[in-house]
């Protein structure tokens, strides 16, 4: 039996036609490789395995250190987030820390402080809770602590201290309105805990002690 001859262009459909096949497979497989490379991930971290909730996070905090400052976002706020780092992990959780600074600006030719460090670690507090508990791929933990530090000098010399302290459930957070709630309640919400002194300047907490404030049902979305 005789093969037809192909003419020189049927024969270029012919290829063409075997390489977009090639590249499906290639495409295919990748995709699959890929998914189920997630799904190993998201088990791991769903059986509590800290090794692989450790790695995932520290990637994805190392990815905001590194990208570009979202179009709109505050800068200070977002050096804030930038200066977030891993501090523990647990199956239920893990724990950040980062830095607040007052905001100056100079007012009728005086530099004034337009932002308290409170200010500023209310703000940070709420943007890195929401980005631990929503843009981590494929980590969804029941409990993120995040501690905010700010610059004191005393007789010691200069030194970082702990103003706020927030426990952010992921209960509490799936509740909240984040679109219509200021920072300040966002915080407020979770129960974070800071003190301030006569004047309404932060004082130093300790991060390790554990508690709730009471949350106003009004922080809650319907």
């Amino acid at each position: 039996m005789l093969l037809p001859l192909l003419a020189a262009s049927d024969y270029g459909i012919a290829v063409a036609i075997g390489v977009l096949m090639l590249v499906f497979v290639v495409v295919g497989w990748v995709i699959i490789q890929g998914t189920r490379a997630q799904l190993a991930w998201r088990q791991a971290v769903e059986a509590g395995d800290v090794p692989a909730i450790t790695t995932l996070v520290t990637e994805e905090i190392q990815h905001w250190k590194s990208m570009r400052m979202p179009k709109g976002a505050d800068p200070a706020v977002w050096r804030g987030v930038q200066s977030a780092e891993l501090v523990s992990v647990s199956p239920a959780g893990v724990r950040l820390s980062a830095t607040a600074e007052g905001q100056y600006a100079t007012v009728d030719g005086v530099r004034r402080e337009i932002g308290t460090p409170l200010d500023q670690a209310f703000k940070i507090t709420a943007k890195l809770a929401d980005m631990a508990m929503y843009d981590i791929p494929n980590v969804r933990l029941p409990d993120t602590q995040i501690d905010v530090y700010t610059s004191y000098r005393d007789e010691s010399g200069p030194a970082q201290r702990c103003i706020l302290s927030t426990l952010c459930t992921r209960e509490t957070g799936d509740a909240l309105d984040w679109d219509e709630l200021t920072a300040e309640e966002v915080v407020r919400a979770f129960g974070g805990r800071f003190l301030l002194d006569d004047r309404g300047g932060p004082l130093p907490i300790d991060p390790e002690v554990t508690g709730k404030s009471a949350v106003p049902a009004a922080f809650y979305k319907d």
